[in-house]
């Protein structure tokens, strides 16, 4: 196995990509859509934009592929970003720099493998927007110019995001080294810890506009059923989907949070309680309208919800447990719905 080689000008490179400041942020749905449709357009397995940071290729947006990372010396990327160009693989096995490679030989096995290198906005390679399949096939030239297309957009993406207010206000809140701490590795989601310290965030930012803060907490319904037929590799791959349809639900400035297990929480800034309804909905047809994969077969998922409306100095946890009870109540009324917790009178 040939060792993905840094570039004459690494320091350089790397700047560039932590002046990004994207490195262990959450999923993006823009970026998410994107890999989706390079899979569907492409009919491979995997689909990444990768970004190859000091010692690891670290994924911004995945399809295909559980892992959120690799080592460096061994990712096909890296190759990809030192030479500056395009790499296509037709067959890896065939390919000396490739053929031991502990992806080829171990899972994800990869035998095709298709990368378009992505630029900073001072043209240092960052990543690359990849294809993996476990099968050899060739790209045709005009698949090639579709690739690079497509990764126009993903670099375009990036780069805006960098100066966009949102990713502004993220650096505020908190610093790369704290994000790791606070993603979800499983869904690429805030955790339960995150809810905790960007609260205060969304409660200033929802004020200053003069909104209100509100919250929706959800559960899949029958999660547990999903398990034990499907083992917790399935339950992993329901759990992703969820989470993606969930926040292409939401809109942009909107906090979506795993709490743990099946358990998810959306922070949410509005008029009032109906606004907080329409957006729970959204949710709720998101996860019910269409049957998700789970391996090789499809199911039919549901997910019940409870929302509140944060009230004159009420806490984090009363807001959270006054949407926990409505969503019993979602529960107990039958599941696949919304329910709102209204005001003690």
């Amino acid at each position: 196995m040939l060792p993905a080689p840094c570039p004459v000008d690494e320091s350089q490179r790397q700047q560039a990509l932590d002046n990004l400041d994207v490195l262990d942020t959450p999923a993006e749905i823009h970026l998410d859509t994107l890999v989706r449709l390079t899979r569907e357009l492409f009919e491979v397995e995997s689909v990444l934009i990768s970004l190859v940071d000091h010692d690891r290729q670290w994924f911004k947006a995945r399809i295909g592929l559980d892992a959120a990372e690799t080592p460096r010396d061994i990712s096909f990327c890296g190759h990809a970003v030192a030479a500056r160009n395009p790499l296509i693989v037709e067959d890896a096995l065939k390919d000396p720099r490739f053929a031991d490679n502990p992806l080829v030989i171990g899972a994800p096995f990869i035998r095709f493998y298709a990368g378009q290198p992505l630029y900073s906005s001072d043209n240092q390679p960052i990543g690359t927007l990849c294809m993996l399949h476990a099968e050899p096939r060739k790209l045709s030239q005009l698949e090639r110019f579709r690739l690079r297309d497509l990764a126009t957009l993903a670099e375009g993406y990036l780069q805006l995001r960098s100066v966009s207010q949102q990713a502004h206000k993220l650096r505020q809140a908190v610093n790369r080294e704290q994000r790791k701490a606070l993603i979800d590795p499983l869904t690429q989601l805030w955790n339960r810890t995150a809810l905790s310290q960007l609260f205060p965030r969304e409660l200033t930012t929802a004020q200053s506009a003069g909104l209100t803060l509100g919250l929706i907490y959800g559960d899949l319904d029958h999660f547990k059923l999903i398990n034990d037929q499907f083992g917790h590799a399935g339950g992993d791959q329901v759990l992703w989907e969820s989470s993606r349809r969930m926040s292409a639900a939401l809109r942009p400035d909107d906090l979506l949070v795993r709490l743990g297990g099946e358990e998810f929480v959306a922070l949410v800034s509005v008029h009032h309680a109906k606004e907080l309804g329409h957006i729970a909905e959204r949710m709720r047809k998101a996860i019910g309208d269409a049957p998700m994969a789970v391996a090789k077969q499809t199911k039919q998922m549901t997910i019940s919800l409870g929302t509140a409306l944060l009230l004159a100095g009420e806490s984090q946890s009363e807001l959270l447990d006054r949407a926990d009870r409505a969503l019993y109540l979602a529960k107990n009324q039958g599941r696949n719905r919304t329910v709102h917790a209204e005001p003690a009178t």
